[in-house]
């Protein structure tokens, strides 16, 4: 069994009662889909933990932003905890140079997208695997954009970064709640499984989010963890936009 991890966001609070979860249910096996950093108080502490429990981690947009530049599609809240985030992992002159370049050579070891034991794994799509967002209503409002997605799947691929968990086929979504949290995969299916997130849940839901895979079945798993701690830590630093704490509460 392992366990598929997404969009952290630098929230230390969050990874860490997801870590305890999947120690307690005896997962030996961690994968991350990227979005580690970004947003959230602590990329640092973040990144060391990911480091030292993934087996894999994908590139999410949130770390192509801090290496390669902040594209003009983010919005200002997110540019400026993106300069913010820059900053302290890779530009902070207290810290010794090597360290700042031994993070920066961790993010760069991360994978565009993966392929292992038969399964595909990116952070946005399978047709753009860093930057495309698959929204639930895409579904029904654009059915080309479905159809060429999926023209680009095998089989089954697990993806993050629109924070919202959940079931891509060819027939519609369907949000864990909608399922029990559990999905049983079928023979020559093509499935997109959104595992949601760590730090930042979208779905109303402010607990933690992740997945446990057995090959078959997908079970989604929340987590409550201190969350007043991570807004409090969003709170204390004048770059990150207020706003990045108060969404933690509501789950949006």
């Amino acid at each position: 069994m392992k366990a598929i991890i997404s969009d952290i966001h630098g929230n230390l609070e969050a990874l860490q009662a997801v870590l305890e979860s999947i120690d307690q249910l005896g997962v030996r096996e961690v994968i991350c889909l990227g979005d580690v950093v970004g947003y959230g108080p602590q990329p640092r502490e973040c990144l060391e933990l990911i480091k030292n429990v993934a087996k894999f981690t994908i590139l999410g947009n949130h770390e192509e932003a801090v290496l390669d530049g902040t594209p003009a599609s983010f919005t200002e809240r997110a540019r400026k905890a993106i300069a913010w985030t820059r900053k302290n992992l890779l530009e902070d002159a207290s810290e010794p140079e090597s360290v700042r370049e031994e993070r920066r050579a961790f993010m760069r070891t991360f994978k565009i997208q993966m392929r292992a034991d038969g399964v595909q794994f990116v952070h946005g799509s399978p047709r753009d695997p860093t930057r495309e967002y698959v929204m639930p209503r895409d579904t029904i409002s654009d059915k080309k954009k479905m159809t060429e997605i999926f023209a680009c799947l095998e089989d089954y691929c697990f993806c993050g970064h629109t924070h919202t968990p959940g079931v891509f086929t060819p027939n519609g979504f369907s949000h864990p709640s909608d399922m029990f949290d559990l999905y049983i995969l079928g023979s020559h299916e093509k499935v997109l499984v959104n595992v949601g997130s760590v730090g930042q849940p979208r779905d109303g839901d402010p607990r933690a989010c992740f997945i446990t895979f057995d090959g078959d079945t997908i079970v989604w798993r929340r987590v409550e963890y201190d969350v007043e701690a991570t807004c409090g830590k969003i709170y204390a630093i004048p770059e990150l936009d207020d706003f990045l704490a108060d969404r933690l509460r509501d789950g949006k």
